[in-house]
C-alpha cells in the first residue's frame, strides 16, 4: 500500500474522532452545494451530488444538513460561494502531493498551505508539477465482512471494475473513473453494501521512505488533510508497514 491507500486504512484502524468528524461534515457539505450548484439539485440527474449524498449518508450526516446543503448550491438558500482548485508540490524526499480544495479566498488559502508545506521540509510547487504522476481511478470499498473475497472478486470484475485488493477491513474495488456510478449500482444490486465510492488519484510510482522522512511526511499530510479549505490529499509516499505501525501506535 501507499500513499492515500495506506494512510486512509491507518485511519480506519485508529477510527474516528470528533474533530474529524466535524471535519469530515464541513467537506462533505462544501462538495454537495458545489455539486448542487454546477449540476442542479436532483441527485438522480446529477452523478456527483449523487455520490457526495450518499457518502453524507454514509458518514450518518443528518438529512435536514444535506438538503440544506442542497438549497445552498441550487441558491434556494443563501450560502458562500466556494471555488474549486487544486494545489501541487512536494513532501519530504521528493513526494509529489496533490490537493484538491474549495474555497471563498485563494490568497489566504494559498498563503496557509504554502507555510504548511514549509514547516515540514516541503514546498508548494506550479500547477502541473506532479499532477502528471497520478491516474484518475474510481475507488469502491466494501467491508470484508460482507462476502468472500473470490465471489467479491468475480462480481467486481463482471460489472467492469479494472481491479480489486484486499486492505484487510475492506475489499478496494479499482473502477474507470466514469464508471464508477455505474458499477457501484451493479454492486449495490447483489444486496452488497458499498462503503464508499468515489473518484480518487492514484500514483503511477511511489517513494520509499525510512523512518524519519514517514515520521514527517505523515505529519505533513495529517496537517493538509485537517486544513478547512482542503478536500482531499494525494501523494506518491511508501511507507514499510512496520515503521508506520510504530509512527501512529
Amino acid at each position: 500500500m501507499s500513499g492515500h491507500s495506506k494512510w486512509a486504512t491507518i485511519k480506519r484502524k485508529k477510527g474516528k474522532l470528533d474533530a474529524e468528524r466535524g471535519r469530515t461534515f464541513t467537506r462533505l457539505i462544501k462538495e454537495i452545494t458545489v455539486a448542487a450548484r454546477q449540476g442542479g439539485g436532483d441527485p438522480e440527474g446529477n452523478p456527483r451530488l449523487r455520490t457526495a449524498v450518499a457518502i453524507a449518508k454514509a458518514a450518518n450526516m443528518p438529512a435536514d444538513n444535506i438538503k440544506k446543503a442542497i438549497q445552498k448550491g441550487t441558491g434556494e438558500l443563501p450560502g458562500v460561494t466556494y471555488e474549486e482548485i487544486t494545489y501541487e508540490g512536494y513532501g519530504p524526499a521528493g513526494v509529489a502531493v496533490f490537493i484538491n480544495a474549495m474555497t471563498d479566498n485563494k490568497n489566504r488559502t494559498v498563503s496557509e498551505l504554502r507555510h504548511i508545506f514549509s514547516r515540514f521540509n516541503g514546498n508548494l510547487g506550479e500547477n502541473g508539477c506532479v499532477s502528471w504522476m497520478f491516474d484518475k481511478k474510481g475507488i469502491i470499498n466494501i467491508a470484508t465482512s460482507v462476502c468472500d473475497e473470490d465471489s467479491m472478486m468475480e462480481i467486481a470484475l463482471d460489472a467492469g471494475a479494472s481491479d480489486m485488493t484486499n486492505q484487510g477491513d475492506v475489499y478496494e474495488i479499482i473502477t474507470p473513473p466514469n464508471d464508477l456510478e455505474k458499477i457501484r449500482g451493479v454492486i449495490e444490486k447483489k444486496s452488497i453494501p458499498v462503503t464508499s465510492a468515489e473518484t480518487t488519484l492514484v500514483p503511477q510510482n511511489t517513494i520509499k521512505l525510512d523512518e524519519k522522512q514517514a515520521e514527517t511526511m505523515l505529519k505533513l499530510y495529517e496537517t493538509l488533510e485537517e486544513h478547512d479549505d482542503v478536500q482531499k490529499v494525494f501523494a506518491n509516499f511508501d511507507i514499510d508497514d512496520t515503521i508506520m505501525a510504530k509512527l501512529v501506535g
